[in-house]
């Protein structure tokens, strides 16, 4: 037996046995005739159809398996309920245009107009036929409202196209833009993406990438030349790198588990600007009571770290939701701030949460623009929104202020006061300072805000203590040196030596401090740092138990929509500030 070389085929799409038929094109109840130039127009044209399907050949079809990735074909086949309707099938004299696929699709059964690049051809690259292919594809997509989905796997610009190729990207990328927050859009990063094949998919609304994929501006090979630096793909652009920084939204397996990804996100948008998101019927009933939350609050504050307890906000908007069911965007980032899409009563509901169980749930320069980003998405897209508050503030530091926190956090407020959905405000417990006042605060525009009986809402938290008590503070204070003094020569009395009886003193007087201070902490709580004063003034619509809080706030929200008119934004805004 002679042994295989590498370069030989492993395996083959061809059968040998299958005989080549010619494609005969008669029409049922003919009588038989000799085939002439009609059949060979038809023939050709038929030949056309297939192009697309068979240009890859077995090899390049083979060598896309071998790296653990679909055809465009199998990922259109297994995202569409049906067989697509493929657009503009142009292909010229040196495959201009043949690296693109655009289509329109039927995913759960809505219309969703979507691009594909076929790597198996010229490696996707782009030349200017693609670019006006996909700016047809988005432009199609807003006049007839439905959204896009891209399936990316792109080695960029067609180099030998010269300056076509960046002309193609220009006009893509101009298309894109035009009708972001008109339509949204989900991107899958498949295989190795540079270059423009990184700017196109991130002007998205949503971004999906798999893991062991690689996409960014420049390649490690460009990295090494120029910089001179040794990195590897994972360590450039990988979905470690882009889900931490937010230039990917979520993380997936593979790419079925992409595909699946893009099924689920889709459920819960609105195909344009002008709609709301489709509801579904739902067997949960409105009025269910949340325990959960009762058992979780009352094991976390009845612990010795009292109402310093982190909690894992999630398990609140699992207990909010239809059937605990919610899809939470950009989990790997910030994770001191929450942001989800989920179900109550049937309707999509966008959730923007403190997350305490990471960093007090301070909002930081990452979670920041991840709300803001959120949010604008919802306003955009007609989804009503619950902000669940449980923070100490914004993080102070001069890291932070060196960042720019207050540029991150004035897009976050800007984002929330433009809001015209229907929004609540829950308070969960901790909401002081400028993090109350910005994170949909009534003044801010909340259309209705409750507060569990936990609640703390004050301009500062523990530390205001300093500011609210500070002449019984400096009483307290100014009061130590005569009674150690007095307590020394009080324990000389009692018998023990000098030195033993100045320790002595000087213990028992700070443990009078700390017992004393620790009394005006609790004072500072049970008069400023509760929810009664903001109820009195309006800042607070009412109060409510844990076990009720999904009735009352699904009962209220379905109010608000009852009456709430769908429509575009009249003012100009895009999905990224």
């Amino acid at each position: 037996m002679t042994k295989k070389s590498s370069t030989d085929l492993a395996a083959t799409l061809h059968n040998p046995f299958a005989r080549d038929n010619e494609k005969e094109f008669r029409v049922p109840g003919q009588i038989a005739s000799e085939p002439g130039p009609y059949e060979e127009s038809m023939k050709a044209g038929w030949e056309l159809q297939q192009r697309p399907h068979v240009t890859a050949g077995v090899k390049n079809v083979q060598r896309q398996h071998q790296k653990g990735r679909m055809t465009v074909w199998e990922r259109i086949r297994y995202l569409s309920d049906e067989p697509p309707t493929v657009l503009y099938q142009n292909w010229g004299p040196n495959l201009d245009g043949a690296s693109l696929v655009t289509a329109v699709i039927k995913v759960n059964g809505r219309d969703v107009a979507l691009y594909g690049h076929d790597f198996t051809v010229r490696a996707g690259s782009m030349d200017a036929t693609n670019g006006a292919k996909l700016a047809r594809l988005f432009e199609l997509a807003a006049q007839q409202r439905i959204p896009v989905v891209g399936l990316n796997d792109s080695a960029g610009a067609y180099i030998p196209a010269g300056i076509g190729g960046l002309d193609g990207y220009a006009e893509a990328f101009a298309a894109l833009r035009k009708i972001s927050g008109i339509v949204p859009s989900i991107m899958c990063m498949f295989g190795f993406n540079a270059g423009g094949g990184s700017y196109l998919p991130r002007q998205g609304s949503f971004l999906i990438q798999p893991k062991d994929t690689f996409f960014g501006l420049t390649g490690p090979g460009v990295v090494k030349s120029v910089l001179g630096e040794d990195v590897t793909p994972e360590e450039l652009g990988g979905p470690g790198v882009h889900s931490q920084s937010g230039v990917t939204d979520f993380v997936v397996k593979d790419e079925v588990a992409a595909l699946r990804k893009v099924r689920e996100l889709l459920n819960y948008l609105p195909s344009y600007n002008g709609e709301m998101s489709p509801p579904q019927a739902s067997s949960d009933p409105f009025d269910r009571k949340t325990w959960d939350i009762d058992i979780l609050l009352k094991k976390a504050f009845n612990s010795p770290t009292g109402f310093n307890t982190p909690i894992d906000i999630t398990i609140l908007i699992q207990q909010l939701c239809d059937h605990g069911d919610f899809l939470e965007v950009q989990p790997d980032r910030a994770r001191n701030t929450v942001c989800a899409l989920g179900r109550m009563g049937g309707n999509v509901i966008g959730f923007v949460a403190n997350n305490s169980a990471v960093a007090s749930g301070q909002i930081d320069i990452d979670a920041s623009y991840k709300n803001a980003r959120f949010i604008r998405f919802c306003n955009l897209y007609n989804i009503p929104m619950i902000f669940l508050e449980d923070t100490t503030g914004f993080l102070p530091g001069k890291e932070q202020e060196a960042g720019g926190i207050v540029q991150a956090g004035r897009a976050m407020l800007d984002a929330i006061v433009d809001l015209r959905t229907p929004r609540f405000l829950v308070l969960v417990r901790n909401a002081f300072g400028g993090a109350y006042a910005s994170f949909n605060s009534v003044p801010t525009g909340a259309d209705f805000v409750v507060a569990l009986p936990t609640t703390r809402v004050a301009v500062m938290g523990p530390a205001g203590v300093e500011y609210v008590y500070k002449d019984e503070l400096r009483k307290i204070r100014g009061s130590v040196k005569k009674r150690v003094e007095a307590e020394t020569q009080a324990q000389l009395s009692a018998g023990l030596s000098k030195n033993q009886a100045a320790e002595t003193a000087q213990q028992l007087i700070d443990d009078w401090v700390k017992s004393e201070e620790a009394l005006l902490v609790q004072r500072y709580e049970q008069e400023l740092m509760n929810p009664n004063e903001a109820l009195s003034l309006g800042s607070i619509s009412q109060i409510v138990m844990p076990s009720d809080l999904r009735r009352v706030l699904a009962e209220n929200m379905a109010f608000y929509l009852r009456r709430y008119q769908a429509e575009p934004l009249q003012a100009v805004q895009r999905e990224f500030h």
